[in-house]
C-alpha cells in the first residue's frame, strides 16, 4: 500500500459524489417509503401499497432529479471530503483516536448539509407529494414565489445537526470497524468483506443515532410551500413529542434502517472501488 497515494480533496470530492449518485438510484424507493411513513404515520407495508395503487411504480421514484443534485452536493462532501479531512487532521492512521475520526465525520457532514439543504428541500417536497408529480422548473417557482431564498433553506438548522449525527457515526463506525474487522478476521483493509462488514455495522448505529433527527427534518421540509405549520426545529420536535410521544421520533425505524443499511453498504464499496480503480488508498 506504500506506493499507493491519497486523493486530493477535489479528486475525493469528485469521487464521492460519483459513488453516490449511482447508489441513490437503488435506495431510492425505500428514500420515499421512508419519508411518506414519517408524514403519513402509516406502515410500510400499508405506504407502498396505496402508493403503488394510486400511483403506480413510478411514483417510487419520484423526486430521483433532485436526489441527484442532492448526492453531488451533500454527499459527495460528506463521504468524499472525509478521507482528506481525516489525514490533515492527523487522524489517518488506523489506530488513530475514535473521537478525530467522528470530528472528521461530523465536521463534512455539516458543511455538506448545508450545502445540499436545497435540494434536500425539493427532493422531499417530490416525494411527500401524491399527485401528478410537479415538472422541476415549477416546484422551485413555487418555493421561491411563496418563500424566497429562504424557502430552499427551510429546516437546514435541523439539516446540519442530522448530518453531523450521521456522518459522524457512519465514517467513524465504519473507518474503526475496518479495523477490528482486520483484527478478527485477518482480511486486510482493502477487502470487499471487510468494506461489506463495516459499512453495514456502520448503517445500524446510523439508524440509531439519526432516525430522530430525521423525523424532525422530514416534517420541516415537507411543509407546503404556501403554509408554516412549524415555527422551527423547537417548534416542531415539541409539537411532535407532544402529540404523538418521544417514540414517535423513530417512528419509520425499519424503513430508514432498510435504506441506510444498503446505502452506506454501496456508497462506501463503490467509493472503495473507485479509489482503487484510479490508483489511491481506501479509507
Amino acid at each position: 500500500m506504500s506506493d499507493l497515494s491519497a486523493p486530493s480533496l477535489l479528486q475525493s470530492t469528485f469521487l464521492g459524489g460519483s459513488a453516490a449518485i449511482f447508489a441513490v438510484n437503488f435506495t431510492h424507493p425505500i428514500d420515499l417509503v421512508k419519508s411518506r411513513v414519517q408524514i403519513n404515520q402509516m406502515g410500510v407495508i400499508q405506504t407502498c401499497s396505496d402508493t403503488m395503487k394510486n400511483e403506480g411504480i413510478a411514483a417510487f421514484w419520484k423526486g430521483l432529479p433532485w436526489a441527484y443534485c442532492r448526492e453531488g452536493s451533500y454527499t459527495a462532501i460528506r463521504l468524499g471530503a472525509y478521507t482528506p479531512v481525516r489525514d490533515a487532521i492527523g487522524a489517518g492512521k488506523p489506530d488513530s483516536p475514535i473521537y478525530m475520526k467522528f470530528f472528521a465525520g461530523a465536521l463534512t457532514g455539516g458543511i455538506g448539509s448545508v450545502a445540499g439543504n436545497p435540494f434536500d428541500v425539493l427532493k422531499t417536497l417530490s416525494q411527500t407529494n401524491k399527485e401528478k408529480s410537479i415538472p422541476l422548473r415549477t416546484l422551485v417557482g413555487n418555493m421561491y414565489r411563496d418563500a424566497g431564498v429562504a424557502g430552499f433553506y427551510r429546516g437546514v438548522n435541523v439539516n446540519v445537526m442530522r448530518g453531523i449525527v450521521l456522518n459522524a457515526t457512519k465514517m467513524g463506525v465504519y473507518d474503526t470497524a475496518k479495523g477490528q474487522v482486520v483484527r478478527v478476521s485477518g482480511w486486510n483493509r482493502k477487502d470487499p468483506r471487510t468494506a461489506f462488514f463495516s459499512s453495514f455495522l456502520a448503517g445500524f448505529f446510523m439508524t440509531c443515532t439519526v432516525a430522530p433527527f430525521d423525523r424532525v427534518r422530514t416534517k420541516l421540509m415537507s411543509q407546503p410551500t404556501n403554509e408554516k405549520i412549524y415555527a422551527g426545529l423547537s417548534d416542531c420536535l415539541v409539537k411532535t413529542v407532544r402529540q404523538e410521544g418521544p417514540l414517535s421520533l423513530w417512528r419509520g425505524f425499519l424503513p430508514i434502517w432498510a435504506r441506510f443499511a444498503p446505502m452506506a453498504t454501496l456508497q462506501l464499496l463503490t467509493i472503495e472501488f473507485l479509489y482503487a480503480s484510479f490508483g489511491f488508498k481506501g479509507i
